[in-house]
C-alpha cells in the first residue's frame, strides 16, 4: 500500500481535544493536498474526527475553518497551481474559499467509534491511561478488517505495552506531537519492540511532509521530553522545599520560578511550566513513569497537596492560562498559592523581599525572547554563565546548581538508554520546550 493509499481513510481519536484538533488539521491539509494532485483526482479521501461530545466537535469545526483559511492564505502559489484548471477561480479570495470548502469536506465529525472501523490509519490522542487506550484500540482492531496502522500521541506510556495490551502485532508507533501540534515543529518518534519497519518509514515521511523535526526516542516510559521535564520539575520542587527552611514556601516557589526563567533564560519558570501543562497531568505522567523505571523514585507529594486543594492549572478554552501554583492576570504572574492560608499571596507582598535575597541579576543577562533568536549561542551564554559562576549571590548559585542538574538529567537519559545521544535531548529541549540553549553545553 502506498503512502497516498494509506491516507485515503484516516481517523483521529480525541479530535476535539487540545492535541487531536491539531492532528486532524495537519492530516486533513495533507490529504487535501494529495487529493488535488492530478494523479489522485477522483480518489476519495476521508478524515474521521472522532470525539465523545457533539458540542466539542462543533467547536472543532469552527477551529478548523479558521485554521484552514490561514493555511490557504500562506500557500497561495501552490493553490494556484492546484486549481490551474479552474478558470472561474480568479481572485485569491475565490481560491481560498474553495480550498477551505475542499478541506472541510474531507472531515467527518463523529461521536461513534465505529467510524474508525474502515480506516487504514488511526491517530490516537485520548486520555493518557493505558487501560483506556488499550480498550479503545483493541475494539477498533477487532472490528476493522483492514489491519490499520496506529499512531499514538502518548507522552509517557511505552509503545510495546500498548502494542501487546491491544493486540496490534506491531502495527503501532509512538508519534508524540508537542502542543500545539499545528505550530510546534518537534515530534518524538518511538518504535516499540515489534513496530513494523514499514510503519516507521511511513511515519518519517508523514513527518517530513508536515515539515516536522523528528527525534527518535527509545521505548522507555516518559521518553525524552517527559523523561527530562518530570525530573527537572522534581528538582525544582525539591529546591523550593529546601529553601522553605529559610523563607515561606510560597516565596521559595516564587524564587525558584524566577531563577529558572530569568537567570536560566527559559521561556517559563519551572512552576509556570507545571501550571501550563496542568498539575493533574504532571501527577498522572509521574504515576505512569514511576513503576516503569528502575528505582521508582519519581514522587511529588507537593503536587498532591496542591491538587487536593483544587489547584490544577491548565488552560481555558480560549488558550489563556488558568491559575495554578501561580496566579495570573493576562498571562503575568501576580501571586503564588499559599497552602497554609488556602489562597493566593499577592506578589506585591513578597516580590521585593525575594529579589533582595536573590541579589542582582548578572549584568547583561539576556531576555529569552531575544536570546532564542541568536544563532551564536556560545558568544551569548558562555559569558553569562561565567558571570554567574563568579557571582556570590543566592540567585547565581541556584541558577548554576539548577543548570548543572538539568545537564546531569540529560546525560542520564543517554546512560539509561532513553535517548541515543545528548544531541537528541538538546533538540527536544530546544525545539519542543523552546529553550534558548540545550541542557548539555560548555557553559558550566
Amino acid at each position: 500500500m502506498t503512502y497516498e493509499e494509506r491516507l485515503q481513510n484516516v481517523s483521529v481519536l480525541g479530535a476535539a481535544g487540545k492535541m487531536g484538533s491539531g492532528i486532524i488539521l495537519l492530516t486533513a491539509l495533507e490529504m487535501a493536498d494529495l487529493s488535488l494532485k492530478p494523479e489522485h483526482k477522483g480518489k476519495t479521501f476521508v478524515a474521521n474526527a472522532i470525539d465523545v461530545s457533539h458540542e466539542a466537535l462543533a467547536g472543532l469545526v469552527k477551529y478548523l475553518q479558521t485554521q484552514v483559511f490561514k493555511a490557504a492564505e500562506k500557500k497561495m502559489v501552490q493553490l494556484r497551481h492546484f486549481y490551474s484548471d479552474r478558470p472561474e477561480l480568479i481572485e485569491n479570495s475565490h481560491i481560498v474559499d474553495e480550498y477551505v470548502r475542499h478541506v472541510l469536506g474531507l472531515i467527518r465529525p463523529s461521536v461513534r467509534l465505529e467510524s474508525a472501523y474502515d480506516s487504514l490509519l488511526v491517530f490516537e490522542a485520548i486520555k493518557e491511561d493505558p487501560a483506556v487506550k488499550n480498550a479503545v484500540l483493541s475494539q477498533i482492531d477487532r472490528n476493522n478488517p483492514n489491519k490499520p496502522w496506529y499512531f499514538t500521541n502518548t507522552s509517557s506510556i511505552p509503545i510495546s505495552e500498548l502494542d501487546e495490551g491491544a493486540g496490534l502485532e506491531g502495527r503501532i508507533i509512538g508519534f508524540h506531537f508537542y502542543n500545539p501540534p499545528a505550530i510546534q515543529k518537534l515530534v518524538e518518534v518511538i518504535k516499540g519492540k515489534h513496530t513494523l519497519p514499514e510503519l516507521g518509514d511511513f511515519a518519517l515521511k508523514y513527518a517530513k511532509n508536515m515539515k516536522k523535526i523528528t527525534v527518535p526516542s527509545n521505548d522507555i516510559a516518559g521518553f525524552i521530553g517527559n523523561g527530562h521535564f518530570m525530573r527537572d520539575l522534581l528538582f525544582g520542587i525539591s529546591l523550593a522545599q529546601r529553601l522553605s527552611s529559610e523563607m515561606p514556601l510560597h516565596e521559595a516557589i516564587f524564587t525558584v520560578n524566577k531563577v529558572t526563567q530569568d537567570y536560566l533564560v527559559r521561556p517559563m519558570g519551572i512552576f509556570q511550566l507545571m501550571d501550563y501543562v496542568g498539575l493533574d497531568v504532571c501527577r498522572y505522567i509521574l504515576s505512569v513513569m514511576n513503576p516503569r523505571i528502575a528505582g521508582g523514585s519519581l514522587h511529588a507529594p507537593l503536587l498532591e497537596e496542591f491538587t487536593a486543594k483544587g489547584v490544577k492549572g491548565g488552560q481555558h478554552a480560549d488558550g489563556s492560562q488558568k491559575n495554578g501554583i501561580l496566579q495570573y492576570d493576562k498571562g503575568k504572574i501576580t501571586g503564588v498559592y499559599c497552602l497554609t492560608r488556602d489562597g493566593y499571596a499577592h506578589h506585591n507582598d513578597f516580590e521585593e523581599r525575594c529579589n533582595q535575597r536573590l541579589g542582582a541579576m548578572p549584568e547583561g543577562t539576556p531576555a529569552w525572547k531575544n536570546a532564542v533568536r541568536v544563532s551564536d549561542k556560545d558568544s551569548l551564554f558562555k559569558p553569562h554563565f561565567e558571570k554567574m559562576k563568579n557571582q556570590d549571590s543566592l540567585g547565581a548559585r541556584l541558577a548554576v546548581e539548577y543548570a548543572s542538574e538539568s545537564a546531569r538529567i540529560a546525560r542520564q537519559l543517554v546512560t539509561d538508554g532513553v535517548a541515543n545521544q545528548v544531541e537528541d535531548v538538546n533538540t527536544v529541549l530546544l525545539t519542543g520546550f523552546f529553550h534558548a540553549y540545550g541542557p548539555v553545553n560548555e557553559y558550566l
